[in-house]
């Protein structure tokens, strides 16, 4: 798996989770405050994207709300290593 990190503000939040869940690769959204605090986690698996979109940025965006400087935590599935011809 692979990790990366954003740092957005409030108002930014829900475009951005957006985004991230149409990229597909994503497995798994953290969205935390500037101190670490965890204040939602959305596993991204194919049978949520379809069935909790709406409710799960119902929530992203009441976070947005309380707090402005946020930080996106995204772990994403790696890229197949097949993919790609081997140098030698």
């Amino acid at each position: 798996m692979n990790k990366e990190e954003f740092k957005v503000k409030g108002e930014e939040l829900l475009a951005k989770v957006k985004e991230l869940v149409h990229e597909g690769n994503v497995r798994r959204i953290i969205i935390k405050d500037e101190q670490g605090k965890t204040y939602l986690e959305i596993p991204l698996t194919l049978g949520v994207i379809g069935a909790l979109v709406a409710p799960v940025l119902a929530a992203v965006g009441a976070v947005a709300a309380m707090v402005a400087d946020l930080k996106i935590e995204v772990i994403r599935d790696e890229e197949p290593s097949g993919d790609t011809p081997e140098k030698k």
